[in-house]
């Protein structure tokens, strides 16, 4: 016959908790509502490429932070519709900003964004 420890089963705010070691901890502030999830994830998936890591890594190294399309397909080896989109879906995942002027579109970093997901992931 097994028996089980009744303190195993107690809720997280229940007085008896907080001396059971077995008891779980209770959460703390740093639990992500489900639209911040969401929004993480997003983010995360965007990231989960290695063209657009090097992208990231392009328009942190570019002059003044900025690039446009035309800056980025030669160093990338891949076509500017492809850069294009790439570009598209961190502009979406909020990761990098965008700027028209005249006939270009210019690309940067939006460093507070990146902020917020190292600070998630720490």
């Amino acid at each position: 016959m097994t028996t089980t420890d009744p303190l195993r089963f107690k809720a997280p705010d229940d007085p008896e908790c907080t001396v059971d070691p077995l008891c779980c901890a209770p959460l703390g502030d740093a639990v992500l509502a489900q639209a911040d999830a969401e929004q993480l994830a997003d983010a995360l998936k965007a990231l989960a490429d290695p063209a657009r890591l090097r992208v990231l890594s392009l328009l942190r190294a570019a002059p003044g932070g900025e690039a446009c399309v035309a800056d980025l397909v030669r160093p990338l080896d891949l076509s500017q519709p492809t850069v294009s989109h790439h570009l598209r879906v961190l502009t979406d995942a909020g990761l990098v900003a965008r700027e028209r002027r005249g006939t270009w579109v210019w690309y940067s970093l939006r460093a507070e964004r990146l902020a917020e997901i190292r600070s998630v992931l720490r």
